[in-house]
């Protein structure tokens, strides 16, 4: 056992001394000192000695393992401490020259304009409610009144998953869903993504849209024109007129659109607001009696009333950007100026 640990600890010293680098001192220790080397080999055949040899040969291998052991670290250590001075001498560093710092994001215009809408109706007692993107037939346009003939079951506006599902073409489906579900009185806005079938430079075939409601006991058109009027200014001057104009949707009625006065001519008329002096914004109304009755609500004892708006216009409008497809090219230079 002596000759053979002699020999082994030859073999290992002559395979240090021929070592160039700490790379190599590792695969040394792995070749004699690992789990599958000759000194493990050898604590195996420890249990085929007699009793009586059995303890001397133990710590006779242990105690070459042990110098071994060390004479490896000791040399493992001082390659890495010269290859570690080599590195340093081959590159400069120059200490006074500034940190690197890592570019920092902004928010995107659409997300930043959401925000603001939440914050408003936020403080006035409104919670936020979302629902699924991809909408049954039901929620998105029966239970809205909305009857098989109406424009929005069109091919052309509508992106059907199969027979009696679509990508959402607006968030109403989730008024439904909240008035199901609760009683009122209710304050709600549901801010979330839309599709339809449209793409030019005031169209895209995805968007953002806010609904609206409100339902409680004795709710008029006054407190949606009162909402909403105090909304429009907040978000583009308080000095900024407001209008309603009769219109008409399968949900609500009476129902208006809403119009602000132009932002880019102050009402004098100019290209964008078609020489009008006013510009489209939103849809509103009372909460249509065959709404309610969609949720089990009686329209006797409640009232409500509802809005909804694309988040994309507004931003257009309060950045003074002419095309709505730029908010989805991911082009840092438009991007970098929110």
């Amino acid at each position: 056992m002596k000759q053979r640990l002699d020999t082994l600890k030859a073999e290992v010293m002559a395979a240090l001394n021929k070592a160039a680098s700490s790379r190599e001192i590792t695969e040394v220790k792995q070749q004699y000192l690992g789990r599958k080397g000759p000194v493990a080999a050898l604590v195996k055949e420890l249990g085929g000695l007699a009793p009586e040899l059995r303890r001397a040969a133990g710590e006779s291998i242990n105690a070459v393992k042990k110098a071994l052991e060390a004479e490896v670290e000791l040399r493992l250590s001082d390659f890495e401490r010269r290859e570690q001075d080599a590195l340093l001498a081959s590159e400069t560093v120059d200490v006074t020259l500034p940190g690197r710092r890592l570019p920092l994001g902004s928010l995107h215009p659409v997300t930043t304009v959401m925000s603001e809408i939440e914050d408003f109706f936020g403080d006035l007692g409104f919670e936020v409610a979302e629902g699924p993107e991809i909408e049954s037939d039901y929620y998105c346009f029966e239970a809205l009144n909305i009857p098989k003939d109406h424009p929005a079951r069109d091919m052309q506006d509508t992106f059907y998953v199969n027979q009696d599902a679509v990508l959402r073409t607006h968030t109403s489906p989730v008024q439904i869903r909240v008035m199901e579900g609760r009683k009122p009185p209710l304050r709600i806005i549901a801010p979330g993504t839309v599709y339809r079938r449209d793409s030019d430079i005031t169209h895209t075939p995805m968007f953002h849209q806010v609904e609206g409601f409100m339902v409680d006991k004795d709710i008029t058109m006054s407190h949606l024109k009162g909402i909403l009027s105090s909304f429009l200014k907040h978000l583009f001057g308080k000095k900024r007129e407001v209008r309603f104009r009769p219109s008409f949707f399968p949900f609500t009625e009476p129902s208006a659109e809403v119009d602000i006065q132009c932002v880019l001519c102050n009402g004098s008329g100019c290209r964008v607001c078609k020489d009008t002096g006013w510009l489209e914004i939103l849809g509103c109304g009372m909460i249509h009696p065959n709404v309610f009755a969609s949720v089990e609500y009686d329209s006797t004892e409640v009232t409500g009333f509802a809005f909804g708006l694309g988040i994309e216009r507004i931003a257009m409008l309060k950045y003074g950007i002419d095309d709505l497809r730029v908010f989805f090219d991911n082009d840092t230079k438009f991007l970098r100026q929110f």
